[in-house]
């Protein structure tokens, strides 16, 4: 049974004074506690009656914190002719079957233009290079335009497939394995490793911190999304367009509205804060050296 090797070397550590490390951990905390401020307001607002809602000046701490706002919420969804869990099986199937099929597509793409030399390979990654200067916008009639032919409108194959060829996700993993030394790899083939077992067992470990921060750049995109203009049946939709629409009943549905931003926000938030050790090592790891 061949072992998995970690490539990845742990960062040095400082030799700082303490009175630097004490200004460093009060510059960071003052601008970690202003950049918190939104998630606080969020979440405060989620429990505030619609009294404390519409007070002017608002105030970012809740008085008198209530559930009625979730209660209304349940009541709202309760009276839907689509029931909740249909609405949050097609956001759940969407948004997982999108984010594992791109990790698992970018790195396939990614480990034979990172590791191998062939006919085209430098063309290829200057095509996706190139598309990371299109907006979604830019890319959305021919999108259509495709999905149409193919017959994929109003189906979760409209919002799945094209969520697939996220161009940054092939230039972070292709950047990232590029950085696994090549004598890794030919031990294990000396060893009589195919290369399925080497992309599998070696490289996708060796390139974790990449992966987890495709998915975090990945799944907050597919959670929110509401099918656009490509899926139109109401038994397709996804949790946000159903919450979406509930908040469209005006003033008295502020409270409600404020519940399903705060529900919106927690499962992205949740995945961040489990994956946040990894996207840090990305960013911090240096190149390494055979």
């Amino acid at each position: 049974m061949m072992k998995v090797i970690s490539v990845f070397r742990a960062p040095k550590k400082l030799n700082r004074s303490f009175t630097v490390s004490f200004i460093l951990f009060v510059f960071l905390a003052v601008f970690g506690a202003f950049m918190g401020l939104p998630l606080v307001f969020a979440i405060n607002n989620a429990f505030k009656p619609l009294d404390e809602l519409f007070i002017f000046p608002p105030r970012i701490f809740v008085n008198n914190p209530t559930m009625d706002n979730f209660y209304d919420l349940i009541a709202l969804m309760g009276n839907s002719w689509v029931p909740l869990s249909r609405y949050i099986g097609n956001t759940l199937l969407i948004t997982i079957a999108g984010t594992a099929g791109h990790i698992l597509l970018a790195s396939a793409a990614a480990y034979p233009l990172a590791k191998y030399r062939f006919l085209g390979s430098k063309v290829l990654f200057s095509i996706v290079v190139l598309s990371l200067m299109f907006s979604g916008h830019v890319t959305a009639i021919p999108n259509y335009m495709v999905m149409s032919w193919l017959g994929w409108i109003n189906t979760h194959a409209s919002i799945i497939v094209p969520s697939l060829a996220f161009p940054l996700g092939l230039f972070l993993m292709k950047q990232f394995m590029e950085q696994i030394p090549d004598a890794l790899l030919e031990a294990a083939k000396i060893d009589g490793a195919s290369e399925y077992r080497i992309y599998w067992t070696i490289v996708m470990p060796n390139v974790k911190p990449a992966w987890l921060t495709l998915m975090i750049l990945q799944f907050p995109m597919l959670w929110g999304t509401d099918g656009g203009s490509f899926i139109y049946s109401e038994n397709l939709k996804t949790l946000h367009y159903a919450l979406g629409q509930i908040t469209q009943g005006g003033i008295a549905r502020a409270g409600v509205g404020a519940a399903v931003a705060l529900i919106l926000m927690v499962v992205p938030i949740t995945l961040f804060i489990i994956s946040q050790s990894s996207v840090i090592q990305t960013m911090a790891t240096s190149g390494m050296k055979e």
